[in-house]
C-alpha cells in the first residue's frame, strides 16, 4: 500500500529545492501504445506537457484506418500520496510536540518517528504565507506582498497568482495526481470571491480538482460561507450540531475513500487547512470541556512559557543545526527516534516531522498508513 506523506508549511517546498537531486526517472509506459488504457509518465520539464504526435493511420475509409489514443499521464510507479496540512495562527508554543502546553498526542507520536524542523519561513501574514507555500516562491512574486483584503493595484500586491507560477496543485495534477483543497482559501482575490467569478483564482482554477471550504480570512465554524467547488452550500441549516472542523475531516476522508475505491492506483494530493485556531474560536462543547478541565492556563502566560517538562526543556535547549541532507535547520535533540528514517519501500532517506492538528483530523490519519515529511505553522 502506498505510503502517505504528511507535508506541513512553507519549509516543505524549500526541501524540494535544497535536497540532493534525484536521478532522472526513465519514462514509464504501460498498456498497449495507442489503446485507451495506455499510460505514460512525463519529465515535468514542460507543463502542461506537449500533445503527443498522432500515432495512428488515417485513410479515406474507416475500415482502413487505425485509431490511436494519446496515453494518459500518470505519476511514476510508487509515487506517494501527499497530505499537506497548515494550521492557522498557531505557533510552536501551542502543541506539546514542540514544548507547548496543549497535549497533542497524535502529533507527538508522529514526531517520535521523525524530524522536527525549526526554520519555517513564515511571512507573519496569512495569505502571503499561503501563497508562498503553494507556489514555492517569494510571496511578492505571486501577488501577495500584503494580506489579500488590503491588496492594491500594484505588481506584487494585487493578490493575483500568475498562471506561469503554477501551484503545487497544478504541478501534481499535470503529473497525474488527484488534487483536493479542504477548508480555508485565503488566496482568492476579495473582488473575485463571489459566485459570479471569475474562478481562475479559486482552488479549482489553481490546480485543484476538488474544493470544500470557505473563502476569506476567517469564518464561523458553525455557519461558514461554505463552498463545494464554486457552489455555495448550507449543511448547517436545521443541523444545530454541525461544525466545520468535523465536517471537513469527514469530507476529506470520504474523498480519499472514494478515490481509493474508483482508482486505487491513482495517488492523491490533499491540501488541508483547518481554520479553527484562527478567530473566531468555535470548538465543540466536548473539546471545550476537555481542554478546560485540564486547567492548562490557570497560572497565566508567564508560567506557561517556562519549560517545566522533559519535552519542553529538551525542545527549548535544542541546538538549531543545519541538516546536510535537506539544507534545512533541524532539531538534533539526541533522541535516536527523532531524525531521518528510511522509506520502507524504497530504502531512501525520508524527512519526517509533524505539527499539531485539530483533533478531528485523527480519523484522517488513521484512514491509511502515514509517513510524515515536514513541519511548521503559519500566522
Amino acid at each position: 500500500m502506498r505510503a502517505t506523506r504528511w507535508v506541513v508549511s512553507v519549509s516543505v517546498l524549500a526541501l524540494g529545492v535544497l535536497s540532493a537531486p534525484e536521478p532522472t526517472l526513465a519514462q514509464q509506459i504501460t498498456g498497449t501504445p495507442g489503446s485507451p488504457e495506455a499510460t505514460t509518465t512525463i519529465t515535468g520539464k514542460q507543463l502542461p506537457p506537449p500533445d503527443p504526435k498522432f500515432g495512428g493511420v488515417i485513410k479515406e475509409k474507416a475500415s482502413e484506418s487505425t485509431p490511436w489514443w494519446p496515453p494518459r499521464v500518470v505519476p511514476p510507479k510508487g509515487a506517494p500520496n501527499v497530505l499537506l496540512i497548515m494550521t492557522d495562527d498557531q505557533g510552536f508554543g501551542a502543541p506539546s510536540t514542540f514544548g507547548g502546553v496543549i497535549p497533542t498526542p497524535t502529533m507527538d507520536r508522529l514526531a517520535r518517528e521523525g524530524l522536527r524542523f525549526t526554520n519555517f519561513h513564515s511571512t507573519s501574514l496569512c495569505s502571503p504565507s499561503r501563497a508562498a507555500i503553494i507556489t514555492g516562491r517569494n510571496h511578492h512574486s505571486v501577488g501577495y506582498g500584503v494580506v489579500g483584503e488590503i491588496a492594491t493595484g500594484f505588481p506584487g500586491y494585487d493578490s493575483i497568482i500568475p498562471i506561469e507560477k503554477g501551484t503545487i496543485g497544478t504541478i501534481l495534477k499535470e503529473n497525474g495526481y488527484a488534487t483536493a483543497w479542504f477548508d480555508k482559501d485565503h488566496n482568492t482575490p476579495f473582488y473575485q470571491s463571489s459566485q459570479a467569478g471569475p474562478f481562475n483564482q479559486w482552488p479549482n482554477g489553481m490546480g485543484f480538482d476538488y474544493f470544500y471550504g470557505f473563502v476569506g480570512g476567517d469564518a464561523s465554524q458553525w455557519q461558514p460561507n461554505l463552498f463545494r467547488n464554486t457552489t455555495a452550500i448550507y449543511p448547517f441549516l436545521n443541523n444545530p450540531g454541525w461544525n466545520l472542523e468535523t465536517a471537513m475531516a469527514d469530507e476529506a476522508i470520504d474523498y480519499i475513500k472514494q478515490l481509493k475505491e474508483i482508482a486505487p492506483s491513482k495517488p492523491w494530493f490533499v491540501y488541508y487547512l483547518p481554520g479553527a485556531t484562527h478567530a473566531p474560536q468555535h470548538p465543540t462543547p466536548v473539546w471545550f470541556k476537555k481542554i478546560s478541565d485540564m486547567h492548562l492556563f490557570d497560572q497565566g502566560g508567564t508560567k506557561c512559557a517556562t519549560p517545566s517538562s522533559p519535552t519542553k526543556s529538551a525542545w527549548a535547549s535544542c541546538p538549531r543545526t543545519p541538516n546536510s541532507h535537506h539544507g534545512r535547520k533541524s532539531c538534533q535533540s539526541g533522541t535516536p527516534s527523532v531524525g531521518m528514517r528510511r522509506n520502507s519501500s524504497s530504502g531512501k532517506p525520508m524527512c519526517t516531522a509533524p505539527i499539531s492538528l485539530m483533533p478531528t483530523m485523527r480519523s484522517v490519519a488513521s484512514s491509511r498508513p502515514s509517513k510524515t515529511w515536514a513541519n511548521s505553522t503559519t500566522r
